[in-house]
């Protein structure tokens, strides 16, 4: 159990990369927490949002791994905010203090919901270059729990982090899936209660995605085959939302593949950002570019989802 948490990459990542707290808004208490890594050089970095039960160092395979290959990278953690709109004026002012104008999101679950809210929110003056959405989803009614939103603050920690384990897999997974579980599951434990209770509210609030005001963003929508939190439905509607969007399937991952299939998730990231190579916009150190090794590394995923 929680083999993760004293795996010697995780603590190799907490032992270098340091732990950022950051104040944009007027009220001290909303403390952004982030890891920053990767070439300072890089002005269109991808940054890391992550679901509910997440906190910035869930994404700390992708931060290893991409920064080892010359990526800019940044996972959030996001402070208390109880509306979309409040969040969005909060990431933009986060991106202002970091002197960042455009951005890559990469969004798990809530945090893609988040995502491309704020690039509605932004789009008359666009801050968001690309989205990659992990098992995200672009209305809320898909929980029907529309009608408790206004109520989660009212209810103690206990309860908020019942309601989140129940979107966990409860049958037989791999053990690499539930060495993930058990990961997020330590997570979770260490959001307050203000802080569950203020992302429940952002994940069921009534609200849903304009796609016209987004479609001109490049788009990777990534899912998973296996059991997740997410309806077959609320994929569906993904797709249609989307049309044009690359698609990066995993047979595999649950709710939580960035953990758990963190190769095969490394690989679509890199995938996603190619096409952005040598323009203002890249990611990358040019000089870290090798197409080639890219290309060979696209074979070997084929390969191996063929032998699975």
């Amino acid at each position: 159990m929680g083999e993760i948490k004293v795996s010697p990459d995780y603590n190799w990542f907490r032992s270098t990369v340091p732990l950022k707290k950051i104040i944009v808004d007027d009220d001290d208490s909303k403390i952004w927490s982030l890891y920053d890594a990767g070439p300072r050089s890089i002005r269109c970095p991808l940054i890391f949002l992550p679901p509910v039960s997440g906190t910035a160092d869930v994404f700390f395979r992708q931060i290893l791994a991409l920064t080892g290959w010359g990526y800019r990278v940044i996972a959030l953690q996001y402070p208390v905010y109880w509306d979309h709109l409040e969040f969005c004026d909060g990431f933009r002012k986060l991106l202002d203090h970091l002197q960042l104008d455009k951005v890559h999101i990469f969004g798990a679950s809530l945090g893609g919901f988040l995502a491309q809210k704020f690039a509605e929110h932004t789009h008359k003056s666009p801050r968001v270059h690309s989205l990659i959405l992990c098992n995200a989803f672009s209305d809320t009614s898909i929980f029907n729990q529309t009608w408790t939103a206004n109520s989660f603050w009212l209810m103690p920690a206990f309860m908020l982090k019942k309601i989140v384990l129940g979107n966990f897999s409860s049958g037989l997974v791999d053990p690499v899936m539930a060495d993930a579980i058990d990961f997020m599951v330590d997570r979770l434990e260490s959001l307050g209660q203000s802080e569950l209770a203020s992302r429940l509210t952002l994940n069921c609030q009534n609200s849903y995605v304009e796609p016209h005001k987004i479609r001109d963003i490049p788009v990777t929508i990534m899912d998973v085959f296996d059991q997740s939190a997410l309806s077959t439905e609320a994929k569906e509607e993904m797709y249609k939302l989307y049309p044009n969007a690359r698609r990066a399937h995993l047979k595999t991952g649950g709710n939580f593949p960035y953990l758990c299939r963190s190769a095969e998730v490394n690989l679509y990231v890199q995938i996603h950002l190619l096409q952005f190579h040598g323009t203002k916009y890249a990611a990358i150190d040019p000089s870290m570019v090798s197409a080639e090794e890219l290309e060979v590394q696209k074979g070997n995923l084929s390969a191996s989802q063929e032998e699975q």
